[in-house]
């Protein structure tokens, strides 16, 4: 079954595409979830001309995300957490903290941009990346250091 998508599903596609999915996640999930419609005929011609018409505006947003991962660039974090006597960590550091983190240092981000790739249970030194656009991510480096 094909869909075209009304927002980021991550590990499926963005907003726009159309991606082929099994019938039940389709029917079961996305369609009635309003994230996403069938791929019709009709769906795919009024799809185009809405790309059409917005294409000016998406590569204002692309160059906007461009020049806020230019900003980020050298960037790096410190991120306090309590921990044992081993230096582990009493949970973990999540992409809320980082956003926080972020906003500190004047860049407002939704903490759905930000992936961690490992799992955050130590002191040390770790890589978050933040997509901006489908095109665009930032790799940030964070530091967890003992409070």
């Amino acid at each position: 079954m094909q869909v075209i998508l009304l927002e980021d599903i991550q590990n499926l596609g963005y907003k726009d595409d159309i991606v082929k999915v099994k019938n039940g996640y389709g029917r079961n999930y996305l369609i009635p979830q309003r994230k996403a419609i069938i791929a019709s005929e009709s769906a795919k011609k009024v799809l185009e001309e809405n790309l059409r018409q917005r294409a000016h505006k998406l590569e204002k947003l692309k160059t906007d995300a461009q020049t806020l991962a230019d900003k980020m660039q050298g960037i790096s974090l410190t991120i306090g957490a309590k921990t044992s006597s081993t230096g582990t960590i009493f949970g973990s550091v999540n992409n809320i903290q980082i956003a926080n983190e972020l906003s500190k240092k004047g860049f407002e981000l939704d903490r759905k941009q930000i992936i961690i790739k490992d799992s955050v249970k130590e002191v040390g030194t770790y890589k978050a990346v933040i997509k901006l656009h489908k095109e665009i991510s930032v790799e940030i480096p964070f530091e967890v250091i003992s409070e």
